[in-house]
């Protein structure tokens, strides 16, 4: 219980686990330096949240003669590509670009463009999200 909430948020006081789980303010510290020390905890971190960012999708279409896996290697490495995904049907990537405007997206998908094996791009500017 006390993981869970502090993945849901890492910065939860103790006082509030210890209030949730009815257990003393210490008890809640030794385990969670337990954690650590087990490695069970690695960090605690925050995650970004997507204001202010612009992200795309960029079909990717690979010659034949080309291992697509290389590819995919090297689409990851490219500032800016977040997620690669090998798909089927008529492209043969997938990848979730980001950044802070249209200008930094347009410098990946040139990027993107670059790769040896890489033939054809489509792009889409994602207006919105919903999760």
């Amino acid at each position: 219980m006390i993981l869970e909430m502090l993945q849901e948020n890492s910065r939860i006081p103790l006082v509030d686990i210890s209030k949730r789980t009815g257990r003393r303010e210490s008890t809640i510290r030794r385990r969670v330096q337990g954690l650590v020390d087990r490695g069970i905890i690695k960090r605690f971190t925050i995650e970004i949240g997507e204001a202010g960012t612009t992200r795309a999708i960029v079909l990717v279409s690979i010659d034949s003669a080309v291992d697509t896996h290389l590819v995919s290697t090297k689409l990851i490495g490219v500032p800016g590509v977040k997620i690669v995904y090998e798909v089927t049907g008529q492209y043969d990537i997938t990848a979730v670009i980001g950044g802070s405007n249209i200008s930094e997206i347009n410098d990946t998908i040139d990027s993107v463009r670059k790769i040896r094996g890489v033939t054809d791009t489509n792009s889409v500017i994602i207006l919105r999200t919903y999760t």
